[in-house]
């Protein structure tokens, strides 16, 4: 339905990490925005992790709550050292990664897999608000399952060659038909989708 699409990963583990946390609850627009701001007024990482907690706050404002990402950005920073850095993981054994991504202040798992799958190309796939919808309608974990659930099951079943490839594909179907109120009708995974079989769905489907 969406093509396949190609990863060119990025190589910059710090800056994916800063952008992922700037882009909880706003969209792609507003935290690119806000990161783009971060790095003209900051040129390094240690000038962010070491400037007045308040011009860090000013320059990522248009990325929303940027009280509570300030700090926290600056909290992960202190955390990587004197000379922050995550290159190593990219060949460290990729659980190794993960937990140390995790063992950061404030980094989930969906955080931690952003920065693995698109600094790196690692197999990971971030269970964003659209994958948690559409793979549970699916069937591809529980719908009720938590995010780390949904994270581990996933893992589980997709091959990791095809990580970025579904990962990409289930946010666009969620965008644009499986959405909160879904487009089934125009949809080719009909007939294997679950959550379409159920009856009790009918009239909304119909709406």
């Amino acid at each position: 339905m969406y093509g396949v699409p190609v990863n060119e990963p990025n190589r910059r583990p710090i800056d994916e990490l800063v952008l992922t946390i700037l882009s909880q609850h706003t969209n792609d627009r507003n935290s690119g925005r806000a990161f783009k701001l971060l790095r003209e007024r900051f040129p390094t990482w240690d000038e962010v992790r070491d400037a007045p907690v308040a011009e860090v706050e000013d320059a990522i404002r248009p990325g929303g709550l940027a009280q509570q990402k300030a700090p926290r950005i600056q909290a992960i920073l202190r955390e990587l050292g004197p000379e922050p850095s995550l290159d190593w993981t990219e060949d460290a054994p990729i659980e190794e990664s993960r937990e140390y991504l995790l063992s950061l202040p404030g980094v989930g798992r969906k955080t931690a897999a952003c920065v693995l799958i698109f600094s790196w190309g690692l197999p990971e796939i971030p269970v964003d608000v659209h994958i948690h919808r559409v793979g549970g309608r699916l069937g591809l974990f529980p719908a009720k399952a938590s995010l780390e659930r949904a994270h581990d099951e996933m893992l589980a079943i997709v091959p990791p060659e095809d990580a970025y490839e579904l990962h990409v594909n289930l946010i666009r179907h969620g965008r644009t038909l499986c959405r909160p109120k879904p487009r089934c009708g125009g949809c080719e995974l009909r007939r294997m989708c679950p959550w379409y079989r159920d009856l009790d769905n009918q009239e909304l489907i119909a709406g």
